[in-house]
């Protein structure tokens, strides 16, 4: 009689048991948690030098998490997390208000985190030596207005001014457009775009009368920890709010210059998260605002949206020595 009701018992716990896994187990098939399991996330492809520093310092802080970035264009990354198939995009941008209502219509939480300011820098090639330009002659440049080297610096010899941007659906176009020009069209038959940020970079090394713009991201020096030399294959652009652009009142991407608004092109990058598991995809989206995660952004060269940050001026005296 024991042996039976034993044998019932058994029975009967592993028929719970089975219940309760096929209960526990979502529907979609994830099994991911808030610091384990693997899942894929979008990018904008502007953003993948930090990116990568951010997965390597959150695996080996999580060695039971894989998260996968699938790099793109920043209109590629929302689509993907509209249309479900991922849970995550990191973008320089929010969700707008019709994507905000088109998720929450559908019982979702869409959330969006503030990750780093990243400064949208022009590059230009080493022999070029007019390397400072002022707003005014970004926006008639991206208008199509001025085509020549001659046309922003009078009597320049240079020739056509070539500008060549990462991807035609980034971020950075996108910033161009609503940011730069107000809202009107890049409109110039000497502005392309290649594939990648990368792909930029070494058009402008070899193109003397080109122009760049790319993520500032894309341009620390990692030899350099104080985070204030930029790569040496190409020259940084220094920008200025006034209309006569000098080396006195123009301005390089640096942190300090993104912090305090001397640097004029600054933008936001944001975690946009949608995740009603709150799994993995949050987690990793959290780590980045939180203190290792903002270190990271610090040391890349880019300005964490947390942290006490100061700048302290330092006059320097020649005494002759």
């Amino acid at each position: 009689m024991y042996k039976n009701l034993f044998y019932s018992i058994v029975g009967l716990s592993i028929v719970f048991g089975l219940f309760s896994s096929c209960e526990d187990k979502p529907k979609n098939g994830r099994t991911d948690t808030f610091s384990s399991g693997e899942i894929s996330f979008a990018s904008d492809e502007s953003f993948s030098p930090i990116i990568e520093e951010e997965i390597q310092v959150f695996e080996a802080s999580h060695p039971k998490a894989k998260v996968t970035p699938i790099y793109t264009n920043e209109i590629d990354a929302v689509n993907l997390l509209l249309s479900d198939s991922l849970y995550l995009a990191i973008t320089a941008r929010d969700y707008t208000k019709e994507e905000l209502d088109n998720l929450k219509s559908r019982g979702f939480q869409p959330r969006s985190l503030p990750l780093a300011y990243d400064g949208l820098a022009l590059i230009c090639n080493n022999q070029n030596t007019d390397s400072c330009i002022s707003v005014t002659n970004v926006k008639r440049i991206l208008s199509g207005e001025a085509t020549k080297w001659s046309d922003v610096v009078p009597g320049s010899k240079r020739g056509e001014i070539w500008v060549c941007f990462d991807n035609k659906q980034s971020s950075t176009v996108h910033y161009c457009v609503d940011s730069i020009l107000g809202g009107k069209p890049i409109n110039s038959p000497n502005i392309f775009a290649a594939k990648t940020s990368k792909e930029v970079i070494e058009y402008v090394e070899k193109t003397p009368n080109a122009i760049g713009i790319i993520g500032s991201n894309w341009l620390n020096d990692k030899r350099d920890t104080t985070n204030v030399t930029f790569k040496k294959n190409i020259t940084v652009m220094s920008v200025s709010k006034l209309e006569n652009a000098t080396e006195m009142n123009s301005w390089k991407p640096y942190q300090a210059w993104l912090l305090n608004g001397r640097y004029p092109f600054v933008r936001t990058i944001y975690a946009l998260v949608n995740d009603p598991r709150n799994g993995l995809p949050w987690g990793f989206a959290n780590f980045i605002t939180q203190p290792k995660g903002q270190m990271v952004v610090f040391k890349t060269g880019l300005l964490p949206v947390r942290g006490d940050i100061s700048i302290r001026d330092v006059n320097v005296h020649d005494y002759g020595f």
